[in-house]
């Protein structure tokens, strides 16, 4: 493969199983091209909707959103850095913390980056369903500064 190609990779991760299979693929990938692999988690702003309380939510609440987002977050990316250390990778993390939305906090960071490739994986979610609750990688597939890979 070119090892020109890509050379700083970004992978985003949540936890769920399609982010675990999207960040074994940029690993590999990295591994492959001799790339750079960058590992993102974005913590999503709290809403009163996720708490289930009326504005203004109490700074305690949040606090401990943050708190709990943040220890997780940081759990994901080292999980997914230490297999890529593992494998030769050279790998990094980021946790992107209160962004506007998930969307634009992995395109901003790969704008910002310099990211050649954004790796993600998908729900497989279509029809109705994906209109109602939107697509986190459509919306990278719409906005990225670079090519992406959704991987299933």
């Amino acid at each position: 493969m070119n090892q020109d190609l890509f050379k700083r990779i970004l992978v985003a991760t949540d936890g769920s199983e399609n982010a675990k299979k999207a960040a074994r693929v940029a690993v590999d990938l990295s591994k492959e091209c001799g790339s750079e692999l960058v590992v993102v988690n974005v913590i999503p702003p709290l809403t009163s909707i996720q708490v289930g309380i009326t504005p203004p939510v109490p700074v305690t609440v949040t606090e401990q959103y943050y708190k709990d987002a943040r220890a997780r977050a940081e759990d994901l990316v080292e999980e997914v850095i230490s297999e890529a250390k593992k494998r030769g990778v050279r790998a990094r993390g980021v946790l992107l913390d209160k962004p506007y939305s998930v969307v634009e906090g992995i395109t901003s960071y790969a704008k910002d980056e310099g990211a050649d490739l954004i790796v993600l994986g998908t729900r497989g979610l279509g029809g109705f369903k994906k209109l109602l609750i939107g697509s986190v990688s459509s919306g990278v597939v719409s906005h990225a500064p670079c090519s992406v890979l959704i991987v299933r």
